[in-house]
């Protein structure tokens, strides 16, 4: 289960809005709690580092960006428990694309954005055998 708050929601809405028709991406910043909680506390917004052809369907973080959002979450006593990234035009679904460069543990947390308005927010998290990703309920969000 991910817990964000309605804050947190309008961040990441608004960056796909901001990014369409391109995908945005970033970080979730919180913790792993008992169970299979993770908490967000903070949005880390990242540019999309794919060359302007693909940033339609495809987004990229660098490693240096990873590392430096990794760095910023430890000195807030933090730890990276996922990622958003946007799908302009399409469902907050992920793709084939998404399960193939996905690690197990985190969070994927997809807006779709239709003609440049943010809609559906869906988390999904992928199986340990790596096979599919599984719906994650979302809890906090209004």
């Amino acid at each position: 289960m991910l817990k964000l708050t309605g804050d947190h929601r309008h961040e990441i809405a608004a960056h796909g809005e901001r990014d369409y028709p391109y995908e945005c991406c970033g970080l979730l910043l919180g913790d792993f709690a008992a169970g299979d909680l993770k908490t967000i506390a903070e949005i880390y917004p990242i540019s999309n580092a794919r060359e302007e052809a693909a940033k339609r369907n495809r987004f990229l973080i660098t490693p240096e960006e990873f590392r430096e959002g990794e760095q910023y979450a430890e000195k807030s006593g933090l730890a990276v428990v996922g990622f958003y990234h946007s799908h302009p035009d399409h469902p907050a679904v992920p793709s084939g694309y998404d399960l193939d460069h996905a690690w197990p543990l985190y969070s994927y947390l997809i807006v779709s954005v239709a003609a440049g308005v943010a809609g559906d927010l869906r988390s999904w998290e992928m199986e340990p055998d790596r096979s599919k990703f599984t719906e994650e309920e979302i809890q906090g969000v209004r």
